[in-house]
């Protein structure tokens, strides 16, 4: 537990897709200032437990318990799935007490090994707020701020000849394949658009050669005629349900 999450912090766990608790919803509570794993797509593979990051804002004059967090939903925002296993979240910093205004910061963990999560849950999600009030009442809101929640790639690269004679025909091959969730195993991914790069050697950045299509196993295979040595990659940009991931660089000398 890091050092933001004060040790008075709460931490709350169930379902990982689940329907929000029963309970009649109150007013009086607004939150402000959500950002969720700083705005960018949650990627997450078959194995590894993914913990996001989050902070918000909430203001109520209303006596509440200190269990106030941000997450996931989908569906009804009283009824509909959630997307998280466990929540840690930070004591109220307070900004204004005599307004009931308090900032927090939250890990939301989400194992892909969980026996609810799987496939259909990658795409669109959007945010809620949920605070506990007294008497078992709560307020929960739509927070407004979207989410999209992808299954990892992964991407290999391999150059040969190495090395190569100059003007010679050089051959970039690689696989591209994605998180399957109901396999917790990383399947070929066909069909797939895939830029192949270079970075010649003292150079800065890389640059785009071509683009080529993943086979029916996920396989790229291309040719290139060899003329400066540098590093080459295969690069997939991603779409809205998986991730986007640039393989490692293979370094070819052209002699």
């Amino acid at each position: 537990m890091g050092s933001a999450l004060a040790a008075g912090g709460a931490a709350i766990a169930f379902t990982a897709v689940s329907a929000v608790p029963a309970g009649a919803a109150e007013g009086g509570v607004s939150f402000s200032n959500v950002k969720v794993n700083g705005g960018k797509p949650i990627v997450i593979g078959v194995k590894e437990e993914v913990v996001v990051h989050a902070t918000f804002r909430m203001t109520t004059e209303l006596k509440h318990d200190p269990g106030v967090v941000v997450f996931p939903y989908r569906g009804s925002l009283e009824s509909g799935d959630q997307l998280w296993n466990t929540i840690e979240n930070s004591d109220c910093k307070v900004v204004n007490r005599a307004k009931g205004i308090c900032d927090y910061e939250e890990r939301l963990y989400i194992d892909p090994r969980h026996h609810d999560f799987g496939n259909e849950d990658a795409g669109a999600w959007k945010t809620a707020g949920r605070v506990w009030l007294a008497g078992d009442k709560h307020d929960i809101d739509d927070v407004k701020v979207p989410l999209q929640v992808k299954r990892a790639t992964r991407v290999t690269v391999n150059a040969s000849p190495e090395p190569v004679r100059k003007g010679r025909t050089l051959t970039v091959t690689g696989k591209v394949t994605r998180a399957n969730w109901d396999t917790h195993k990383y399947q070929a991914y066909a069909g797939r658009t895939v830029s192949l790069q270079f970075k010649a050697a003292g150079a800065k950045a890389y640059t785009t050669v071509r683009k080529v299509k993943s086979d029916r196993t996920g396989v790229l295979r291309t040719t290139v005629k060899a003329t400066r040595s540098g590093t080459w990659r295969w690069v997939y940009y991603g779409n809205s349900t998986s991730g986007a991931k640039a393989s490692s660089g293979d370094y070819v000398v052209v002699r």
